[in-house]
This record gives structure tokens, C-alpha cells and sequence, in this order.
């Protein structure tokens, strides 16, 4: 006998499993170092961005989260691990949150809908973009030296937003015709 509850409650950990695995491959395979500082950008908040679209709120931020630390861990940044951890759940959180506020409130159409998730996923970043920021002017003792890495982190949440919409809408299209 099955039970709806329960079935939802499974496919939403699966999913969230294959989403944070997504977020880890896609912040290790695909990372550039950054010249002057100790970091690198990398594909992880493509994922990221596509798990809150998919996922919601709650899902996306654990699989951001999770998955982003992991890939700290995985991948030799172990220090940056907790910091990373908080910082990509709110990003995520945060633009689910918007996302699904404005679900709730307003009638959709497709041009409002990309609106919408561009805004969502700008103020994720914005947060994400600060969070390192404060994180890293604590981790070096410098303003200074935080601020180097400021316009990586912008462009890699711009390169993010636009390969999430692009991913995000042929999956719609491919799920349409089914």
C-alpha cells in the first residue's frame, strides 16, 4: 500500500541528492583559479540556481548548502567549508523565497515569470557576493584583499543566472513534450 506523504517526502530526498551531487560536480569539475587570491570560480551556483528553481526554497537551499561544502571539502578548501555552508544555503534560500512569495501572490505569465527569477536569483547573489566578502575580510584580516575577489564572484553569479534560465527552460520545453 502506498502513501502519498511518504512517496512525496522520498522523491524530495532523492532529488535533493541528485541536486546536491549536481552543485558538488559542478563547483569541482568546472573551477578556474583566481589570479591574486586563493580561490576560483566554478559552475556550482548554475546548480545552485537550478535547484531552487526546481526544487523550492527549502530542497534548493539544503542541496546548496550541502553540496557547496562538500565540494570545499572534496576539493582541498576544507577551512572555507562552514562558511561556504552558510552562505550558499541563504543565497539559495533566499531566492526561493522570493521566488515562491511572488508564486503565491500574483497571477503568472512567461515574460513576469523570468523577471521574477532573474530578481530572485539577483538578490541570492547579491547575499552570496557579501557573504564572502565579510567571510573573506575575516579569513585574511583585510578589506583589501577580500575586495580582489568581489568581481569573480559577481561574474560567476551572472554566469550562473543566465546558464540556470537557459537549463532551467529547456527542461521545461523537454517536459512539455512528454
Amino acid at each position: 500500500m502506498s502513501n502519498g506523504s511518504s512517496d512525496n517526502r522520498t522523491s524530495g530526498l532523492v532529488y535533493t541528492a541528485l541536486m546536491i551531487c549536481l552543485v558538488l560536480l559542478g563547483t569541482v569539475l568546472f573551477r578556474i583559479p583566481v589570479p591574486m587570491t586563493q580561490g576560483y570560480v566554478h559552475l556550482g551556483d548554475t546548480m545552485i540556481f537550478l535547484g531552487v528553481l526546481m526544487l523550492g526554497k527549502r530542497h534548493g537551499a539544503a542541496a546548496a548548502g550541502l553540496g557547496s561544502a562538500l565540494a570545499d571539502i572534496l576539493g582541498g578548501f576544507a577551512f572555507w567549508a562552514p562558511w561556504t555552508l552558510v552562505i550558499k544555503f541563504f543565497m539559495a534560500f533566499v531566492t526561493g523565497l522570493i521566488l515562491e512569495r511572488y508564486a503565491r501572490n500574483h497571477k503568472h505569465s512567461h515574460s513576469t515569470d523570468r523577471l521574477v527569477r532573474l530578481t530572485a536569483m539577483t538578490a541570492g547573489g547579491i547575499l552570496m557576493c557579501a557573504g564572502y566578502l565579510a567571510a573573506e575580510t575575516m579569513m585574511y584580516g583585510s578589506f583589501a584583499l577580500a575586495i580582489v575577489g568581489l568581481p569573480w564572484n559577481i561574474g560567476q553569479v551572472i554566469v550562473g543566472m543566465v546558464l540556470s534560465m537557459a537549463i532551467y527552460s529547456a527542461l521545461a520545453i523537454s517536459a512539455k513534450y512528454k
